[in-house]
């Protein structure tokens, strides 16, 4: 397949209306994706689809999801135009792909390879739950994928199967391999820990990452689920996450900075016995994303784009801004970067609402499950 930018621009660029976004005042937005409270989004997270292969206990209902009819999604050309835009015109520095599950695509390899084509140095990741990976690890590093991130909740195929509801752990085992085998790395695991149900393997999943030089990263169950189940008494926070890793380890602060990441990371040493010292050298890293208890909003440097081309400035928002409607009715590039810029200047503080909280009593779960957003 053959993608290229640079395509003519449709003619009444300058006449496409804007209905669904209410503008800034002129002059108050800065140039780039800038919002209210002084961030720029410059990190682009867009999903390739809603489709997923698993059904994962804190993201997706057991049966029963409706998804998007095919024309709803995304082509391949618009991803490419739309991604040209954010990098060409809006300050994009980086580029993650998302789902649902991104391996389900059948054109996935050939996207990724046109994005790289069209802009060289642009770093492009990828988040997938790593079922037939292994399959096409290869391929997606040949076409232009600069690393992976791989969601893997337990090495135990019960818990493992418990968690995602189908028995597929040898495969995304497999699909971890291979991709560290192909090159992407370094390779991040995501896992999300469950109260009684796979907290207890923290310590171990962190020694098995280790041992094989893979980079950890616990996320706190987020409000994101199909069922609408989540409660913020039974999440694992990250004070928990801390508490657990430390029977085997220390964790010290990272020295780098952070810069505008989710995750805080810390440096690992084996604990020794009787101390609360660290001993030998650093074993690695492990990272903790703490949206609920331990909110980053301040510094959030996110823009995402959903399946269907939909503008979400928070992961928790309940407005969209329709981005690929206007693209399919003609508009130019301008009008696209100018509905986008828009959109994120209404980008609220912070878990969709104007202040920090997701224990508020006004927040409100979106209505989307994580699978259908785009993480």
């Amino acid at each position: 397949m053959s993608v290229q930018l640079g395509m003519p621009q449709p003619r009444g660029e300058a006449d496409a209306p804007l209905p669904s976004v209410p503008a800034a005042r002129p002059g108050d937005a800065p140039a780039g994706l800038a919002d209210r409270y002084g961030r720029r989004a410059t990190d682009m997270r867009l999903s390739l689809t809603d489709k997923c292969n698993l059904r994962c206990t804190y993201c997706m209902p057991a049966e029963g999801l409706e998804w998007l009819s095919k024309q709803a999604v995304m082509t391949a050309e618009e991803i490419v135009r739309i991604v040209g835009i954010g990098v060409g015109q809006l300050g994009v520095r980086e580029l993650r792909l998302t789902g649902g599950e991104p391996l389900v695509r059948h054109d996935l390899v050939d996207i990724i390879s046109a994005l790289r084509s069209n802009h060289p140095d642009l770093p492009i990741s990828m988040t997938t739950n790593g079922v037939g990976l292994a399959k096409k690890a290869a391929a997606l590093k040949a076409a232009g994928l600069t690393r992976i991130n791989v969601s893997l909740d337990s090495l135990h195929e019960a818990t493992f199967t418990q968690l995602t509801r189908r028995p597929f752990l040898d495969q995304v085992l497999a699909g971890v391999d291979a991709a560290w085998a192909a090159g992407l790395g370094p390779v991040k695991l995501n896992a999300v820990l469950m109260r009684g149900i796979n907290d207890a393997e923290a310590p171990s999943l962190l020694d098995w990452a280790l041992g094989r030089g893979y980079e950890l990263r616990f996320i706190e169950q987020m409000p994101l689920d199909a069922d609408h189940g989540w409660t913020r008494r039974n999440m694992i926070t990250a004070a928990e996450i801390r508490r657990l890793l430390s029977e085997d380890f220390v964790l010290s602060a990272d020295p780098r900075a952070r810069d505008g990441a989710p995750a805080e990371r810390f440096e690992v040493r084996r604990r020794t016995a009787g101390s609360d010292a660290g001993s030998g050298p650093v074993l690695g890293t492990v990272g903790i994303i703490a949206s609920v208890t331990e909110p980053f909003c301040s510094d959030c440097r996110r823009t995402r784009i959903t399946a269907e081309g939909k503008i979400m400035s928070c992961l928790f928002s309940r407005e969209e801004f329709d981005l690929l409607g206007l693209l399919r009715s003609g508009a130019g590039d301008a009008a696209l970067a100018q509905r986008w810029q828009d959109a994120m200047w209404l980008k609220p503080k912070a878990h969709g609402m104007d202040h920090v909280g997701l224990d508020a009593p006004d927040f409100v779960q979106p209505d989307r499950s994580m699978s259908a957003i785009g993480g």
